[in-house]
């Protein structure tokens, strides 16, 4: 089969691989669709420790089952379309008892660890079926809009301690398509107001097909925090949401949060340049709440898998190119230029 393989920084190639041969208690699925994710962008451009090349990659996929060497007591049939947990964790770290298996030391995940879905099939392992993280499709709705189930159980992840609610006046810095699930999940929770922040106006005005309460460009001379304390009658949001990974954008957070507000840095920043020049004291003062999150439970992928298949979540509406597999590099030019806000490949045309 021809597969989009990672060779090393700035080299994924489609070439012929083997397909995959199922041994006990794993499952085939035929990928009908995998969205594009900021970590394989930022894979292909910069590389990453985790993930040894040559490496199939692709971890936000949605296929169809083909072939089962799963047991009997295994919901998962032939003819299912599914979607998929990707993080295997241990089970047995004092994390994984403690209900956070995305923070478990001994974890391996789909697309680092095992190959992924930018090929026409994808082998799951035993222990990701034994465990139920194949979760089943039903109706009509397409592949690439579940193919979003997996970076949306990130986003709740993080709301899962923000806590947003009716009270609330949401700004997410990062118009990309986590900081727009950011702004959509903020909605759908309850928030008064939602505004978008970014520094490239082709970003926004993509965004605004999602009718948040403003849109404002990030700038040099500051002006955005002008708009935001109109916005805000001078008080400042309750919620800010860093959606990128920039060092000035969780400064510029501390800085606009309303006294009392809850922050979230959602973005790593480069492993080159960790670290970024915070006012702590806007956290005294201001008695700021500040928090980070990293991939998913498999309590927030369910969570977004059964939103998207609810229709309540724009799935269809983040999606903005589909491209065939043969074109992937194609995605990552598309995503730095702001032209798309979501690519997803479809193995199969």
């Amino acid at each position: 089969m021809k597969a989009a393989v990672y060779e090393g920084k700035e080299n994924i190639v489609i070439r012929d691989v083997a397909q995959p041969k199922l041994e006990d208690g794993e499952v085939l699925l035929k990928i009908h669709a995998c969205s594009v994710c900021g970590t394989d962008l930022r894979t292909y451009r910069h590389g990453d420790a985790k993930i040894k090349p040559p490496r199939i990659l692709g971890h936000e996929f949605c296929g169809e089952v083909v072939e089962s060497r799963a047991g009997r007591d295994v919901k998962i049939a032939v003819g299912d379309r599914v979607v998929m947990y990707i993080v295997l964790a241990c089970g047995t770290c004092r994390y994984c008892k403690a209900g956070r298996p995305n923070l478990c030391t001994n974890r391996t995940t789909m697309a680092y660890h095992h190959d992924g879905a930018f090929a026409p099939y994808l082998k799951v392992p035993a222990k990701a079926v034994a465990n139920g993280q194949l979760f089943k499709v039903s109706g009509d709705i397409s592949s690439a809009e579940m193919s979003l189930a997996e970076p949306l159980g990130c986003v709740i992840n993080a709301h899962s301690r923000l806590g947003v609610g009716l009270k609330d006046t949401v700004v997410v810095i990062g118009a990309g398509p986590i900081g727009v699930m950011h702004a959509l999940v903020s909605r759908l929770q309850g928030a008064q107001k939602v505004y978008l922040l970014d520094t490239a106006e082709n970003r926004l005005k993509i965004a605004q097909r999602f009718d948040l309460d403003g849109y404002a460009t990030v700038k040099a001379d500051l002006s955005h925090r002008e708009q935001i304390k109109e916005w805000t009658d001078g008080f400042g949001p309750d919620v800010v949401i860093v959606a990128c990974s920039v060092a000035a954008a969780q400064a510029d957070a501390l800085e606009i949060a309303g006294k009392g507000a809850r922050v979230e840095f959602f973005g790593g920043l480069p492993k080159t340049k960790p670290t970024a020049e915070l006012n702590t004291n806007h956290l005294h003062y201001k008695e700021l709440l500040v928090s980070g999150s990293y991939s998913e439970k498999m309590t927030d992928f369910q969570a977004a898998y059964a939103l998207i298949q609810s229709g309540r979540f724009p799935a269809k509406k983040v999606i903005t190119h589909t491209l065939p597999l043969d074109r992937i590099n194609e995605s990552f030019t598309l995503m730095e230029t702001g032209e798309a806000l979501k690519v997803c490949i479809l193995p199969q045309d």
